[in-house]
């Protein structure tokens, strides 16, 4: 994912613009009169309030994005045949829009503190007859917390900032701490008394230094909730930082990869390809950026920064030669290099796996390092050894054991990434051979779509916090040794929101990038010895969010029906020690009947128990004698599939996939480890939350089925608009910061 920002600008009568301040006022509007029903229908709902993230929207769209739905009807009950329109609202901003079907989604932004939107339908047939609805719309939150992610030890600080949609005004942010994201119980640490800086012609930024408890007695999260002004109808716009309090005393924090660094620097930060924006006009609308991940070699010696195509070659839409800078042009307010400060030119673009080509299987981009700008060792951020004060030092990937070549991943490996958003994290491997389809687009804002590509035998992993947009191109190593295993290249958060990404295999990408250029080339990891990376986890909330999902009163009539006839499967003799009701963690919001096993022994038991899942948890006669046995597996302490088992599922997964992935509601498939029994593989099964099928079978060709319910992958997600100081237009074509990519010397073949 590569992370876009949008800019609110105006045309420019030159290629070379003078700033020219945005007067914004922080002052409301009036109320707007609105009747929504006539003779013939009415609109619901009549009246609404929101904010500009739109909390309070009553319904998803089909991306699964927060909208507010509105119908018309007839006096009959049934649907009227109207046109959607929408009016008023923010003056710079605009009203929002409306879709043919009713889905209202408001601006991304407010000038002032309130706008007023009037939603209208008219009869087709009959425009003069209508209706018409007021939509109250308040500032929210336009992008996360900065950071949202941050480790600290003992006494640590960290100035936490969050911005509001709102220039000038009186509103500001409240913010909390609290043990839970959903703000119940207390949390640890300290707050300072909240800073805010209001202007006229910039948006409302406040702050708070968070100051870590003296003593940690375990490794723990808190959360940092940020709560923006209420819309009317409760609380406002929500969101929250993770602040990973260890017993290490590490202290990391994301920010450190986003600015410009000094030469020559380290990978593992912000930077992209500097014709990565948007044109409105003359004039750029926003802008993208994703992550420099790592530093590669071909055979001559040459070395070139690695990232993503949709990174470093705007997925198919750049040209040979293109300027590559640091930090990318989402960090230097959509100003490329040659237009400003701010940016360092880095490389030239050498080559990409084209998406379009069936030949390819990888998201990959190489740019020709320019001299003296990256470290030649291929340093990595944080990749290395705790210092003195806490922070993580620079290091290579480690190439010792495989001679650069990378390792192959494999299922629970605990493995980290140092990426442009959320830096250092670590995760384990959650599915292996797994086929993925991913939606890209030609723009940062995601409105022209290019292409969709489905690429097999990628890599899966999952944990809290692991990733967020702008991590696209991050190089995955294991974390035992540092090795690279992949290139992370697209990712999200399921329903229960646990992240989800997804990466190239690492030797697939280098043999891929050695056929594409030709000429006998190929390429190698820049690194060093092997060596441990400083985990940073923000755990795994899959089976807590799971087992926290209630059941609907069907699944609880179908667990107590299957309960009689698992209770005549218990036999101590076989390992089986007793019966319960639970709930699936394989699949969320099913029922489960839970068998208790002997945890010394291998006991077999069956997936299903009259058509309902079976929770299989090791445990002792006395656990479930007294009634303390587990509700749940646990993911840390699942066992290690043995090779005939693995085997088995690859082969069902390559017979089930393609069937699957024809379904729209499937847009991936691998092989994984069961929650609901870990002793047996699973069918992973990413299933889009808009077309969620009405029955998803609990086993297919007798293999265990686990499924992630989320948003379609897509590898770009942009942070609504910025309202900015100064405007400018697009860059001259001679202005290049004094770094002419044509001087490079590049491969022959890509000349």
């Amino acid at each position: 994912m590569r992370v876009g920002l949008h800019r609110l600008v105006a045309a420019c009568s030159s290629l070379v613009a003078a700033p020219v301040l945005i007067a914004l006022a922080g002052c409301g509007t009036a109320k707007v009169a609105a009747n929504s029903a006539n003779a013939v229908f009415a609109i619901s709902p009549g009246a609404a309030a929101m904010d500009t993230n739109c909390s309070a929207c009553n319904g998803t769209n089909g991306r699964g994005l927060p909208v507010h739905r509105f119908a018309a009807t007839l006096a009959s009950g049934t649907a009227a045949p109207v046109t959607w329109s929408v009016s008023g609202g923010d003056p710079a901003a605009g009203p929002g829009r409306i879709t043919a079907a009713g889905e209202y989604s408001p601006p991304a932004y407010l000038t002032a503190d309130t706008a007023q939107v009037v939603v209208t339908a008219r009869l087709l047939g009959n425009p003069r007859v209508s209706a018409a609805a007021r939509i109250t719309i308040t500032p929210g939150f336009l992008q996360p917390l900065t950071p949202e992610n941050v480790a600290l030890g003992a006494n640590g600080a960290v100035t936490v900032t969050a911005k509001l949609a709102l220039a000038g005004g009186s509103s500001g942010v409240h913010f909390a701490l609290s043990g839970t994201p959903t703000g119940t119980g207390p949390g640890q640490g300290t707050l300072s008394v909240p800073a805010c800086q209001r202007s006229a012609k910039a948006f409302t930024s406040c702050s708070v230094t968070y100051t870590a408890p003296s003593a940690i007695a375990a490794t723990g999260i808190a959360y940092l909730l940020a709560i923006a002004p209420g819309s009317g109808s409760g609380d406002g716009a929500r969101t929250d930082a993770q602040i990973l309090l260890n017993t290490a005393g590490v202290a990391s924090n994301p920010v450190g990869h986003q600015g410009q660094l000094a030469t020559l620097m380290p990978l593992g930060s912000s930077g992209g390809n500097n014709n990565d924006y948007d044109a409105r006009g003359n004039t750029i609308a926003d802008c993208c950026s994703g992550t420099l991940g790592s530093l590669v070699q071909d055979n001559s010696g040459r070395q070139y920064l690695l990232s993503n195509n949709h990174v470093l070659a705007r997925s198919d839409h750049a040209t040979v030669g293109d300027l590559i800078v640091q930090p990318g042009l989402v960090d230097n307010n959509c100003t490329p290099s040659g237009e400003g400060p701010g940016t360092v030119p880095v490389g030239a673009l050498t080559a990409w796996l084209p998406l379009k080509s069936p030949q390819t299987n990888a998201d990959a981009a190489i740019a020709q390092v320019a001299s003296r700008t990256v470290d030649a060792n291929g340093a990595i951020l944080e990749l290395g050894a705790r210092q003195p004060d806490g922070t993580l030092a620079a290091a290579p990937p480690g190439v010792a054991s495989t001679g650069g070549k990378g390792e192959n991943g494999a299922l629970q490996m605990r493995v980290a990434k140092s990426g442009r958003t959320t830096g250092l994290t670590c995760g384990s491997i959650s599915a292996v051979s797994l086929d993925v389809s991913v939606d890209y687009y030609r723009d940062c804002a995601e409105t022209r779509p290019y292409f969709t590509k489905t690429f097999t035998n990628q890599v899966a992993m999952s944990g809290d916090r692991f990733s967020d947009a702008g991590d696209s191109g991050s190089l995955v190593v294991d974390a035992n040794n540092a090795e690279p295993v992949g290139l992370f290249f697209a990712g999200g958060a399921d329903i229960a929101g646990v992240g989800h990404g997804v990466a190239n295999p690492a030797p697939d990408v280098l043999n891929q990038l050695a056929a594409q250029t030709g000429n006998g080339a190929s390429f190698s990891f820049v690194g060093g010895a092997d060596h441990g990376v400083s985990c940073l986890s923000y755990g795994d909330s899959t089976v807590s969010s799971a087992q926290a999902t209630p059941l609907n009163d069907g699944q609880i009539q179908r667990a107590q029906r299957a309960l009689a006839a698992a209770r005549l499967l218990i036999n101590p003799a076989i390992g089986i020690l007793g019966v319960s009701m639970g709930k699936s963690t394989d699949h969320p919001g099913q029922a489960a009947v839970i068998l208790y096993v002997d945890e010394n022994a291998g006991a077999n038991v069956p997936t299903t128990v009259e058509g309902v899942r079976t929770l299989v948890i090791p445990t002792s006669t006395r656990a479930v004698s007294m009634g303390i046995a587990p509700l749940a597996n646990a993911v840390s302490a699942a066992p290690v599939l043995g090779g005939a088992a693995l085997a088995q599922a690859l082969a069902v997964k390559r017979q089930a996939a393609r069937g699957l992935m024809k379904n729209p509601a499937f847009f991936g498939v691998g092989v994984g480890q069961s929650l609901d029994n870990p002793r047996e593989a699973a069918l992973v099964i990413y299933v889009d939350r808009m077309r969620i099928p009405s029955a998803l079978p609990a086993t297919i060709s007798g293999l265990r089925t686990r499924y992630i319910i989320m948003d379609r992958l897509h590898v770009t997600r942009s942070y609504a608009p910025a309202v900015q100081s100064s405007r400018h237009c697009l860059p001259g074509a001679a202005e290049n910061g004094g770094f002419d990519p044509s001087r490079m010397e590049l491969p022959l073949d890509l000349k």
